[in-house]
């Protein structure tokens, strides 16, 4: 039985309006031009800046380190401040932007107070001495003229010219082949990034300048302090960030590595289990429904190996493994959404590298234990629906009935998780929806309309998903028709007496031969009374009948047959 799943839009308009607030947190940039290793110089570095500039302020920056910065600024004005700064050499020709992700404790302006104005005189005395790329690294390289860049480039291996390109992209600056040949794009790229820094654009990097820019490409790797992880029992061995990461648990097939106090929705899985072709297609379906995989990014299973990549307003996520010698392993990269330069420098390192060892983890290393639950796979939590409900298949090509309230405001419907669905018509004052699988679908049996009238007192059946998904095939709930009309006399509608659950409603109620009466609609009670539990209302058939016909879809029909078992194949599950 598929299901549908829907994910309502007022969840993700919440999720929107957080997003907003934490772009305008995350909007605040600063431009880094000195960073010192005792607070005491760091405070009087401070202190010379401040004669100058009227906006400096001063953060710990962890790991021994005291920043001092300029702004804050938008991102956009930001980058103005960086460019003109540099052109005018204002600043360290090695000063970088700062999205302040690093900043601990302010020490400057002491006490929160503003720094002083701008256009203080600086004393001749206390000159603001040129700074290497990263303040803590001093560049070592030597000045060379244009003839000589272009001498010590030739030398270059071809990785190390890779690397370069690899900087120039990661920069933004180059967006062709990583292929070692310097060719236009790679010498405008140079140029470009010369031009940023205030440096002679020449297109040709001199060995300084490669120092420079290689130290600005590795400096987001500092604070995450990536490491050779080798784990024995996985059989892998790559580079993690240890600095946000820290080792957890087995849960077969993952070894988990759960974020830190300092990011603690980071997070890296290393997958590792024996399987074959047939289990590789089955990982690659699982951790598509995990919660730590957002449903909307690239994703390609190709021959040996996957690729999954899932992005949405709180992570971004990125997940591999290939097949090989009956061993199936790769990892998987959760990371907090926004911070897409640091991810793709973490991201590239982790890949680079990977390397398989001998062995795979035990499938039953982990003995059961009391927290399994069927929402959980290997201890990550699955992807759980806003809001679940039943439906049923009225045509071949696996066109749905189902109730309003199941796609009310909904930003994506699928079928199993798996198919995705559109809207082909409702009529919200009868409380039907009809939906169509965007692509081919079949399913084992469909809906029989019964045209004939019911008797009174007829045991009928509800067919659907009451437990809001926790069985996987539907469920039939018994109870008997009490009425032909509703409580004030409509007779589109019939009243049922029945123990159904929430989730029933938009599933099928059945006669005593399996053919459809009507549909379940969501139980409702009147403002100043509550109905009794059992008592719910179905749509009429003919109704439902007539709807699919103005779409163009045909709707089989009976009449009263003899009675048989109750079946329930053509049920779908609305989540």
């Amino acid at each position: 039985m598929p299901r549908f799943t829907m994910f309502r839009a007022f969840v993700a308009g919440l999720f929107l309006c957080l997003s907003v607030m934490q772009a305008q947190a995350q909007d605040r940039y600063w431009v880094q031009i000195e960073a010192r290793q005792t607070l005491s110089e760091a405070t009087e570095r401070a202190r010379v800046y401040a004669r100058r500039f009227d906006d400096v302020e001063g953060y710990y920056l962890g790991r021994g380190f005291y920043g001092i910065v300029l702004g804050p600024y938008s991102e956009d004005l930001a980058r103005q401040e960086l460019r003109r700064l540099l052109r005018d050499r204002q600043i360290p020709s090695d000063s970088y932007l700062q999205n302040g992700r690093r900043f601990e404790q302010q020490f400057w302006p002491i006490g929160g107070g503003s720094a002083l104005p701008r256009d203080t005189f600086v004393p001749e005395e206390e000159p603001v001495p040129e700074l290497s790329a990263l303040p803590q690294t001093p560049l070592t390289a030597p000045f060379e003229t244009l003839r000589e860049a272009r001498a010590s480039e030739a030398a270059l291996l071809r990785t190390e010219r890779e690397e370069l390109q690899k900087a120039l992209q990661w920069a933004g600056f180059y967006d062709a082949a990583i292929d070692g040949a310097f060719g236009r794009g790679s010498r405008r790229a140079m140029e470009a990034w010369q031009l940023a820094y205030a440096q002679d654009p020449t297109g040709v990097l001199t060995a300084r300048q490669r120092e420079q820019l290689l130290l600005q490409y590795n400096a987001v790797l500092i604070d995450v302090d990536m490491q050779l992880v080798r784990d024995a029992d996985a059989g892998i061995q790559m580079q993690i960030p240890t600095a946000v990461v820290a080792f957890s648990e087995y849960q077969p097939p993952f070894a988990k590595f759960d974020g830190q106090s300092s990011l603690p929705t980071a997070q890296v899985l290393m997958i590792s289990q024996p399987g074959d072709a047939g289990r590789m297609r089955g990982l690659f379906e699982v951790l598509q429904v995990l919660d730590i995989m957002p449903p909307d990014g690239a994703r390609q299973l190709r021959g040996n190996s996957f690729f999954i990549e899932g992005i949405d307003e709180d992570r971004h996520t990125f997940a591999t493994a290939t097949l090989q010698d009956g061993e199936i392993k790769g990892f998987v990269l959760v990371w907090p959404a926004g911070d897409n330069q640091r991810r793709a420098r973490i991201l590239d390192v982790m890949q680079s590298s990977f390397e398989r060892l001998d062995g795979t983890l035990d499938p039953n290393m982990v003995p059961p234990g009391e927290d399994q639950a069927i929402d959980m796979v290997a201890g990550l939590a699955v992807r759980q629906p806003k809001l679940s409900r039943s439906g049923f298949y009225v045509a071949t090509d696996g066109v749905v009935v189902t109730t309003p309230e199941a796609i009310n405001s909904c930003s994506r419907i699928t079928f199993d998780r798996e198919t995705n669905a559109e809207v082909i018509g409702t009529d919200l004052d009868l409380g039907v929806a009809v939906l169509r699988p965007i692509s081919p679908l079949a399913p084992i049996e469909v809906a029989t309309f019964q045209s004939d009238t019911p008797r009174l007192k007829d045991p009928v059946a509800v067919a659907g998903y009451p437990f809001n998904g926790v069985l996987t095939a539907p469920t039939l709930t018994f109870g008997t028709l009490e009425d032909i009309r509703d409580l004030q006399g409509d007779d589109r509608l019939k009243r049922l007496s029945v123990p159904a659950q929430a989730s029933n409603a938009g599933g099928p109620v059945m006669d005593a031969s399996g053919a459809v009466l009507g549909m379940l609609l969501p139980h409702a009670g009147a403002s100043t009374q509550a109905l009794p539990g059992d008592v719910h209302f179905s749509l009429d058939a003919a109704l439902i009948a007539s709807l699919l016909e103005e779409l163009g879809v045909a709707a089989a029909q009976t009449t009263a047959s003899k009675p048989r078992d109750f079946i329930g194949c053509f049920v779908a599950q609305g989540r």
